[in-house]
């Protein structure tokens, strides 16, 4: 852009990127970046020309934008929870600068008109860019290839096992319905709900607690849900995606059937382990599917390691803590807070040599964007969106309560010590957040696939 200005100008960054053409191929060098009008304009060893803002960068990591695929902000309906609002500024203050949200909010994100009602909350609230899953059900199945290609729909989300809110599909003739309704990958909480109510009995023991939780919905809940599934989408040759994968079965089983799906962890199931967690945290690291023991964990980073795990999402999920703790186990809510989080805590597990920048940059950008084809995102190159997270891969701080953006106020990862934290997030040429704290405006946009 000789001649000209512009918008921001980063300097001396450290930028990691590929390209469309060859997006697992990560190459790493020094640079400037020149943004113009929301656009990567340059891309040069050094630029020297005058920028309305000028960033420099020296001693960071500079990426295309972080994505979080799977966050529930309660919006509608359960709003004392979380919002768009607040659950976005919880995810660019931890460099997110996207994020994919789930339909089982109040009502459920069933039809076209709850879809758009969605949308229409999005403009001057959210501090990252959004897209909106369909949830499944009984009624809408046979809408679903119509209703996944809506303007910034991220798919279809099917529950095959009760969770938080109302959607749960657990009907053979229904399961094959939304099966065949689409072409899109779609993705499934996989608990089976029959096992989940004939195992209730154990919670009537009087001296039931959140211990046994992960009694209760166990690894047969978890494989058998995961089996079927995977069964009929080989029989239709439909593209899944495996939710929050929880057990060492699971990811044994799933290695063998890439073919057809996609798998995702999430940052609680491979930081934290039973009983060490419920002895702990008590309630607040109850979710659904369950934190297990070590031996699973360690089949989940077996996963990560052999290529079989897909993408880290962080299931963020939040209740109040009044909700969590003021009632008796099984009465209280699973779920817990994680958007802000899962980029430092990943972060650190790079630091701590579980694995390597580039593969976490595989996991959270390159696989996100490329499993569910959205547009502009992903690779710095000029001519893309200027969406970017600046990382300091050597800062050491402590995650705190009173940090969190969330309207929950809390994270089960309080008073833990991480390095390796974002210190940036640029949307669309603008900057949206520095050390840790939202910058300017809510400017979220709806995020765009192809379909």
């Amino acid at each position: 852009m000789p001649n000209s200005t512009y918008d921001l100008l980063i300097k001396n960054a450290n930028i990691w990127t590929s390209t469309p053409e060859d997006p697992y191929k990560i190459k790493n060098f020094k640079g400037d970046v020149g943004v113009h009008q929301g656009k990567i304009a340059a891309i040069e060893p050094s630029i020297n020309a005058d920028a309305d803002e000028i960033l420099d960068l020296k001693g960071l990591e500079l990426c295309p934008g972080f994505i979080d695929t799977q966050v529930h902000f309660r919006e509608p309906g359960l709003e004392h929870k979380e919002d768009l609002h607040t659950g976005t500024l919880g995810a660019i203050s931890g460099g997110i600068t996207g994020v994919f949200e789930m339909p089982n909010t109040s009502p459920s994100t069933v039809t076209e008109k709850d879809f758009f009602h969605k949308v229409s909350r999005v403009k001057d609230r959210a501090h990252c860019d959004v897209a909106f899953y369909i949830g499944a059900c009984a009624e809408n199945a046979l809408d679903l290839e119509e209703l996944e290609r809506l303007p910034g729909c991220s798919g279809v989300k099917m529950f095959m096992g009760s969770s938080t809110g109302t959607l749960l599909v657990d009907e053979q003739t229904v399961l094959e319905t939304v099966v065949k309704s689409g072409r899109r990958r779609f993705a499934v909480h996989c608990e089976d709900e029959t096992r989940l109510n004939e195992r209730k009995a154990l919670l009537d023991n009087p001296n039931v607690s959140v211990h046994d939780h992960p009694k209760w919905r166990d690894e047969l809940t978890a494989l058998n849900a995961t089996q079927r599934i995977i069964e009929l989408c080989e029989k239709y040759n439909r593209s899944v995606h495996i939710l929050h994968v929880t057990t060492a079965q699971e990811m044994e089983f799933l290695k063998t059937k890439k073919n057809i799906c996609s798998v995702e962890c999430t940052p609680q199931h491979l930081t934290l382990f039973a009983p060490d967690c419920y002895d702990k945290l008590g309630t607040l690291a109850q979710m659904n599917p369950p934190i297990r023991t070590r031996p699973h964990q360690e089949g989940l980073w077996a996963g990560v390691h052999n290529g079989t795990v897909d993408i880290i999402g962080s299931d963020h999920a939040p209740h109040t803590l009044a909700e969590k703790r003021d009632n008796q186990y099984p009465k209280t809510p699973s779920g817990m807070t994680g958007v802000q989080t899962i980029l430092p805590l990943m972060l650190d597990h790079v630091s701590n040599g579980k694995l390597s920048f580039e593969h976490l940059m595989r996991l959270m950008i390159i696989n996100p964007v490329q499993l569910f084809k959205v547009k502009s995102r992903g690779y710095i190159t000029v001519g893309a969106e200027a969406t970017f997270t600046a990382i300091d891969l050597k800062k050491t701080r402590t995650i705190r309560n009173d940090w969190i953006k969330s309207r929950s106020g809390w994270t089960p990862f309080d008073g833990i010590e991480t390095t390796g934290w974002p210190t940036h997030a640029i949307v669309r040429g603008q900057l949206a957040m520095s050390d840790q704290e939202p910058v300017g405006p809510a400017q979220g946009q709806m995020l765009e696939f192809e379909v």
